[in-house]
């Protein structure tokens, strides 16, 4: 019965898999492994945003804020998550982020989905966020 329980932290895990505690990435067998949900667990220093635009999406996603300030660039608008428990959703929707404030996020992502094809980074970009995008 144990393998059908996982007791972790997400500071600790997290930064294992650049953030995401559950999803088709973690290893057969694994209890976290998930095609149909991916959760992440964002902390984000001051000023870090996404290095370029998430296009071509076509999954699901809720970002909801634990603590701090922070940016979702959707086109044509931005959403500011500011109050802790405030989210958003959005459906097939390219995106990028921005943190006005050292934030944590928890990030839900669905369907899981093998090599999908949007790269991912860590942040920290040089270059500004294009809000009107």
């Amino acid at each position: 019965m144990a393998q059908n329980v996982y007791v972790g932290h997400a500071g600790t895990d997290a930064p294992v898999n650049r953030g995401w505690l559950l999803g088709h990435f973690m290893p057969d067998g694994d209890i976290r492994r998930s095609s149909d949900v991916e959760i992440k667990w964002g902390v984000h220093p001051r000023g870090d945003q996404r290095a370029r635009w998430v296009t071509g999406e076509t999954r699901t996603a809720m970002i909801v804020l634990v603590s701090g300030r922070f940016r979702i660039d959707l086109p044509g608008r931005s959403v500011l998550l500011e109050r802790q428990g405030d989210y958003v959703v959005f459906d097939g929707v390219d995106h990028s982020w921005y943190a006005e404030e050292e934030s944590v996020i928890l990030g839900v992502r669905w369907p899981s989905v093998p090599g999908y094809a949007v790269p991912e980074d860590t942040g920290s970009a040089a270059v500004a966020p294009d809000p009107g995008r």
